[in-house]
């Protein structure tokens, strides 16, 4: 296994937004499952045992498919630059919890359903809302990285409400223009 092929893996690992199997690796370069299994061990070593104090960086296998990650102690710092990618049933969740903050989450299960505890977690790790104790349930709100990720210039609940509403009736509007 020659440096070009360890390389090439190295960035299908680094560039894939998901973990990767040897076959979506293989589909990707066009290199023999053997190449690939070995640039992996090789890679895993580099960034895990060799250079492991050097990188922020380590590369994971999850059952058979491998990804390039940031180490755990340097999540927290790289997900405020990061913006993650967000499902459109997450998006809705989350407009809700912005638009209606604060909010309890036993309130927003009567408007979305229970879909929303999972969707609330996920929100959570994702670190767009804050939730905190309340009684018997979460009282909901965003979080500072809400704004920036979505380009608003406030962090208050009512601005962000307004912001919210304009850009649901300016979507209105233009849907309303073209019919």
């Amino acid at each position: 296994m020659g440096i070009k092929e360890k390389r090439l893996i190295e960035s299908v690992l680094f560039s894939a937004s998901k973990p990767v199997s040897i076959n979506e690796i293989k589909e990707a370069t066009d290199l023999p499952p053997k190449k690939i299994k070995d640039a992996l061990e090789t890679l895993i070593a580099d960034y895990n045992v060799e250079r492991k104090n050097d990188t922020s960086m380590e590369i994971v296998k999850a059952g058979n498919k491998y990804a390039m990650q940031v180490k755990k102690k340097y999540v927290d710092q790289s997900v405020m630059i990061a913006k993650p990618d967000i499902h459109s049933n997450l998006l809705k969740t989350l407009a809700l919890i912005a638009f209606h903050q604060p909010v309890k989450q036993s309130n927003l299960r009567r408007m979305a359903g229970p879909k929303i505890y999972d969707h609330v977690d996920e929100l959570a790790s994702m670190k767009l809302i804050y939730s905190k104790r309340h009684g018997s349930t979460e009282m909901l709100t965003t979080t500072k990285l809400f704004p920036e990720y979505f380009g608003i210039d406030t962090t208050k609940p009512e601005e962000i409400r307004d912001f919210l509403a304009n850009k649901v009736i300016g979507s209105i509007s233009k849907v309303e223009d073209q019919e």
